[in-house]
């Protein structure tokens, strides 16, 4: 364990302080210290790998125990600072009336702008060479999603918000629009108070699911998910969940979009997470034309960019299969019926058949 005994009068308490006084001067939204026990949480998240809920998730597995033991991850690691970046774009389109217009493609918000690993994790650094400056050097390590980490439990053991019921971390004051990164060190820190939870009798995530992937409150079953879905998941989408997928082509944000606290949520203030591209509302025929170097072009940068080309492709296949029947859409999905891919060759099969069997639907209802 690291000494705070700096030859100066800076007691533990006063760093913290400064910790998060420094924080704010870098632009995070808010930072936290959290204790490292989370017992509760490993025994929640065993029981999560148990039922099969992380699908095709391998990396949820294969580190044992280093994700609910931070000592374990990084040895002499006594505290964790828990830091939090807001992301909701200001001026993007109304998301429900996206949602509502099958002719448009959804992007969750929290990929309209550039990707946050990178700006996190520098922020993260400098906020330790803050640190150091102060108290000269220490064990530590930044993480951005980098690292086998349980963030939104150590968030909420920093009192920067509770887990809500669809899993998302929430913050009273601020809704959930935000990303999270930490610092593991080997100063022996005061811990905030951890954040208690304020869902209530609200469930009103729970039945928002397209899904339904929030089998219950505080339980999600990843496979089911249109994030995972639409951006973990590798192979075929299966056929039963793609109609409820919509118009969401990366990621969704139903679950956020209905929960009270979100009145709450602030706009980011950070310029890399300005919309790009105009990806708040394309529509979805002008997505699927794009080349595959129009997609590397338009995505370079953003988070979009790592499921790839193919990916991409499927799952615009598939909201054009759920999109209103009209020209545009039907010479889309006849424009990639002979792609080089499998993959992409099925969903635009599926595709087709969704909307002949829609036009068949709608001839016998007519001559009823």
């Amino acid at each position: 364990m690291q000494s705070l005994n700096d030859g100066a009068s800076r007691s533990p308490a006063d760093l913290v302080a400064d910790i998060k006084r420094w924080g704010k001067e870098l632009g995070f939204a808010r930072v936290g210290i959290a204790s490292i026990d989370l017992a509760a949480d490993e025994a929640h998240f065993r029981d999560w790998l148990t039922a099969g809920f992380d699908g095709e998730l391998d990396y949820m597995r294969k580190h044992g125990s280093k994700r609910t033991r931070p000592a374990e991850l990084l040895p002499g690691t006594v505290s964790v600072i828990s830091a939090r970046l807001d992301y909701w774009p200001g001026g993007a389109a109304d998301a429900d009336a996206v949602l509502t217009n099958g002719e448009l493609a959804y992007i969750s918000r929290f990929a309209l702008g550039r990707d946050y690993h990178k700006l996190m994790r520098r922020r993260l650094q400098r906020l330790a060479e803050r640190i150091s400056a102060g108290v000269g050097a220490f064990g530590h390590r930044a993480f951005a999603d980098s690292a086998p980490v349980l963030e939104k439990a150590l968030a909420r053991n920093a009192g920067l918000g509770w887990i809500g019921k669809h899993t998302n971390l929430i913050d009273r004051d601020n809704g959930s629009y935000f990303f999270l990164g930490e610092i593991y060190v080997d100063l022996a820190l005061p811990a905030d108070e951890a954040a208690t939870g304020h869902c209530g009798s609200c469930n009103a995530c729970l039945p928002a699911c397209p899904t339904g992937a929030i089998v219950a409150p505080y339980r999600l079953d990843a496979r089911r998910c249109i994030s995972y879905l639409t951006i973990e998941l590798k192979g075929s989408i299966p056929i039963d969940l793609r109609p409820a997928i919509g118009n969401r082509i990366y990621g969704c944000d139903d679950c956020q979009l209905v929960c009270p606290w979100n009145k709450f949520a602030k706009v980011t203030r950070e310029a890399d997470f300005a919309i790009r591209h105009g990806l708040d509302r394309p529509p979805l025929t002008t997505l699927f034309a794009w080349s595959e170097a129009q997609f590397q072009d338009s995505t370079r940068g953003s988070a979009i960019g790592r499921i790839g080309y193919v990916r991409w492709l499927r799952n615009i296949a598939v909201a054009l299969g759920n999109a209103p029947r009209s020209e545009p859409v039907m010479a889309a999905l006849h424009s990639r019926q002979d792609h080089p891919s499998a993959l992409v060759r099925e969903h635009v099969l599926w595709a087709l058949e969704a909307q002949a069997a829609r036009l068949a639907d709608r001839g016998l209802n007519a001559a009823g």
